[in-house]
């Protein structure tokens, strides 16, 4: 048996092992797609609350209706190198999304935890589990249905899965990772 046929049959047997929840997933991105943005189907309460820290002009742009909203989702801290461009980067977001028309919000930030901090403390056995509360908190940012597409600010073998995951979680939604740092 040669490698290809190998890889092939693995591919297969996975392929057909996950089917049903692959289609489930599938299923649930094609309800979650929509020819306009799905904020407008929430209610007067729900847009007010989703756009009332943003300033006059996004609070137009968003009332408006048709204009997109980019989640910001950030690993910024101050602690990590790796991590201070995304210090400036959503500003930058939200500028480039004014001048192309669309509005961009920090819909909510991940912990960013180094294990090269935490080799050989108690923290570093918190390293693998970050992961999975990387994944729920980029998630639970974009629960809201008021955006039409992600960018994901992280680095590192723990926080990019992690958002990898939670986006995948609003697979309906388009999205740009930025990484940074080395």
């Amino acid at each position: 048996m040669t490698i290809q046929s190998r890889i092939q049959e693995v591919t297969d047997r996975i392929a057909e092992r996950s089917k049903a929840s692959r289609a489930r997933y599938l299923e649930r991105v094609s309800v979650g797609q929509s020819d306009k943005p799905r904020r407008q189907k929430l209610g007067c309460a729900n847009q007010a609350h989703g756009f009332a820290a943003c300033n006059a002009q996004d609070k137009a742009v968003l009332r408006e209706g048709d204009a997109g909203n980019i989640a910001i989702l950030t690993a910024y801290n101050d602690m990590l190198s790796a991590h201070q461009p995304y210090e400036r980067y959503p500003e930058l977001i939200r500028a480039a999304a004014r001048e192309a028309g669309g509005v961009a919000q920090v819909a909510g930030g991940v912990p960013a935890m180094c294990d090269g901090i935490t080799q050989g403390e108690t923290g570093m056995e918190l390293s693998l589990f970050s992961r999975d509360v990387i994944a729920m908190s980029a998630a639970v940012a974009l629960s809201h249905q008021a955006f039409d597409a992600g960018v994901y600010l992280g680095i590192c073998d723990k926080i990019v899965p992690g958002l990898v995951i939670g986006a995948l979680s609003f697979g309906h939604l388009p999205a740009v990772f930025l990484p940074s740092g080395p």
